[in-house]
C-alpha cells in the first residue's frame, strides 16, 4: 500500500515539474490554451487531477488544490480566501480519537499508530489553515488593499476582511478545551495534541485576529475619510466644469460673514521684555541689582556655617564609631568565653550601653559580615525578623542572636 502511494506521488510531482510552463500559463490566465499542447498531455494532466473541465463547453482549468499550492508558494496577493472549517475538523478529530482509543484497548498498536498519525496531521493542518488565514489577512492589511485601485473597492475589500475575521472568531469559539481534555484523558500523546498544542496556537491566533480587527477598523475610517474628501473635490471640479466663469465671492463685503472667514488675530499680543527699549533700562537694572544682592547675602554666611559644622560632626562621628566597635568586640569575646547563645539586645541591656538599639544591632551584623571566612565559620548568627506594617516585602530586624559553633 505504501509503495503504491509512493509511486503515485512521484508520478504526480514529475508531472508538475515536466509541465510547469503549462501549469503557470493556466494559473496566470485562468484557462489552458488547448491548441498549444497535445491532447495526450492534457488527458494525462486531467487523469492526475491537475486540470479539470467544469462542463463540456468550458475550457480546461487548474484544480483548486493546485492553485492553492501555487498561491501559497508565490505569496500571491490575489489569494484572499480564508477557509477555516473548524466545526467539521473537530468532529473528525473526535472520530479519530475514538478509533485510536479503541485500537489501544484491543492492543492493535499498528492500527493505533496509523490513527495517531492521521490525528496529528489533521491537527497541524487545522492549525496551519488558521495561521494561513491570519497571514493572508495581515498581508492585505499591510498593503492597504493595494491590489484594487479605487477607494470604494478598498472599502468593500475591508468589509470583506472584517466579515472573514468575524467568521474565524466564531469558528474559534467552537474550541472547548475542557471537552478536549476529557477526550484526551490521561494519554500523553493525545494531551500534547489536543490540549497543549491547540491551546497555545489558539491563544496566539486569537490575539492576532483581535489586532487585525482593530487595524481593519482603523483603515476603514481612513478610507471613508479619503472617500469624503474625494467626493468633495470631484463635486467642486464638476461645478467648475459646468460654470467656468465661477469666482469666489468677496465675503468681507457681505453682511453675514461665514464663521470660517470671521477669524481675526489677537489685538493685544502677549507681553515680553524689550531689552532694546531705553525706557525700560532703569527698571531692568533695578531688577538685576536686587538679584545680585540676594545672591551675595545667601552665599557668604552659608559657606562659613557649613564649613564649621562639617569639622565638628566628623570628629563626633569618629568617636562614636570607635566606642561602638569596641563594645561589639567585647560582645564577641564574651560569647567566645561563655560558649553560650546570647542576644545582642540582652547584652545591650545588661551592659547598659548608651547607643541606640538600631545602631547597635546593625554594628553587630556589620562586624560579623566583616570577619574573614576562616573566623566567620566559628560563629552562627540568627536574625529575628518581622514584616513591615506599611511597605510589603520589607523586613524589620528586631533582634540578633550570636553563638559560638
Amino acid at each position: 500500500m505504501r509503495d503504491n502511494f509512493t509511486q503515485a506521488g512521484g508520478k504526480f510531482l514529475r508531472a508538475l515539474s515536466r509541465h510547469s510552463d503549462l501549469i503557470m500559463q493556466a494559473y496566470l490566465s485562468g484557462t489552458v490554451d488547448e491548441g498549444a499542447y497535445s491532447a495526450q498531455v492534457l488527458d494525462n494532466l486531467q487523469n492526475l487531477g491537475i486540470l479539470w473541465r467544469p462542463d463540456p463547453e468550458s475550457d480546461l482549468r487548474l484544480r483548486r488544490v493546485v492553485r492553492a499550492l501555487l498561491e501559497e508558494g508565490l505569496s500571491d496577493e490575489r489569494n484572499r480566501q480564508v477557509d477555516a472549517n473548524i466545526g467539521g475538523a473537530l468532529k473528525k478529530v473526535t472520530t479519530l480519537v475514538a478509533h485510536y482509543k479503541e485500537a489501544c484497548d484491543k492492543h492493535r498498536f499498528a492500527e493505533a499508530g496509523a490513527h495517531l498519525a492521521d490525528l496529528t496531521e489533521l491537527t497541524y493542518a487545522m492549525i496551519d489553515s488558521l495561521k494561513q488565514g491570519v497571514r493572508a489577512l495581515w498581508a492585505r492589511i499591510h498593503k492597504e488593499f493595494g491590489y484594487v485601485a479605487s477607494i470604494d473597492a478598498k472599502i468593500r475589500e475591508n468589509q470583506l476582511a472584517q466579515s472573514q475575521v468575524s467568521e474565524m472568531l466564531a469558528q474559534l469559539e467552537l474550541f472547548e478545551f475542557d471537552k478536549l481534555a476529557q477526550l484526551a484523558g490521561g494519554n500523553r500523546d493525545l494531551r500534547r495534541l489536543l490540549v497543549v498544542t491547540m491551546q497555545s496556537n489558539f491563544s496566539s491566533i486569537t490575539q492576532e485576529l483581535s489586532l487585525a480587527q482593530s487595524r481593519l477598523t482603523e483603515l476603514l475610517g481612513r478610507f471613508r475619510e479619503f472617500q469624503g474628501k474625494t467626493r468633495l473635490l470631484k463635486g467642486f471640479v464638476l461645478h467648475l466644469e459646468q460654470q467656468p466663469d465661477y469666482q469666489p465671492a468677496a465675503y468681507a463685503k457681505h453682511s453675514l460673514v461665514p464663521e470660517l472667514f470671521n477669524l481675526a488675530d489677537n489685538i493685544i499680543k502677549p507681553a515680553s521684555v524689550d531689552v532694546n527699549n531705553p525706557e525700560h533700562e532703569l527698571d531692568l537694572s533695578q531688577i538685576v541689582g536686587r538679584l545680585k544682592a540676594i545672591y551675595h547675602l545667601k552665599s557668604q554666611p552659608a559657606a562659613s556655617a557649613t564649613q564649621a559644622i562639617q569639622v565638628e560632626s566628623m570628629a563626633e562621628v569618629e568617636l562614636d564609631e570607635n566606642l561602638v566597635k569596641q563594645e561589639v568586640e567585647a560582645y564577641f569575646c564574651q560569647i567566645i568565653d561563655s560558649g553560650e547563645r546570647q542576644s545582642a539586645l540582652e547584652y545591650h541591656q545588661c551592659a547598659q550601653l548608651e547607643f541606640d538599639k538600631e545602631v547597635w544591632l546593625y554594628q553587630v551584623i556589620g562586624e560579623y559580615d566583616a570577619l574573614p571566612d576562616s573566623e566567620k565559620s566559628f560563629f552562627e548568627i540568627e536574625k529575628s525578623l518581622k514584616d513591615h506594617p506599611v511597605f510589603n516585602g520589607n523586613k524589620i530586624i528586631e533582634d540578633v542572636e550570636l553563638w559560638f559553633s
